[in-house]
């Protein structure tokens, strides 16, 4: 078992910035792919970002790509989200989820929420026009 603790959310004006982190714990996390998500009310949760386990390879949602970045410090166990010029419609519950890296080989692994075994409780980041 994965234990994820989303946090570094809430409320930011557009334009603005949020560093969201998630702390694992339980099993060797460079052992893991990791991923966010999120999820607005009344919408499908859809990806964000996905990184493997060294770092060395990351991917974006077209919608945010050339705003966030995902990275992740094996020492601490914690994977980050630097979200900058936030919109309104970045607004959701941001989630973490992580997966055993031997799945992932190509884009569409991280994309897909069904590859990932484990998932946080998520956070909520709310930005306003």
């Amino acid at each position: 078992q994965v234990q994820l603790v989303e946090s570094g959310g809430g409320l930011v004006q557009a334009g603005g910035s949020l560093r969201l982190s998630c702390a694992a714990s339980g099993r060797t996390f460079s052992n893991y792919a990791m991923g966010w998500f999120r999820q607005a009310p009344g919408k499908e949760r859809e990806f964000v970002a996905g990184i493997s386990w060294s770092g060395g390879s990351t991917y974006y949602a077209d919608s945010v790509k050339g705003r966030f970045t995902i990275s992740r410090d094996n020492a601490k166990n914690t994977v980050y989200l630097q979200m900058n010029s936030l919109k309104p419609e970045d607004t959701a519950v941001y989630y973490c989820a992580a997966g055993p890296q031997a799945y992932y080989s190509v884009r569409y692994h991280y994309t897909n929420q069904y590859k990932y075994d484990f998932w946080g409780q998520g956070t909520q980041v709310t930005v306003s026009s």
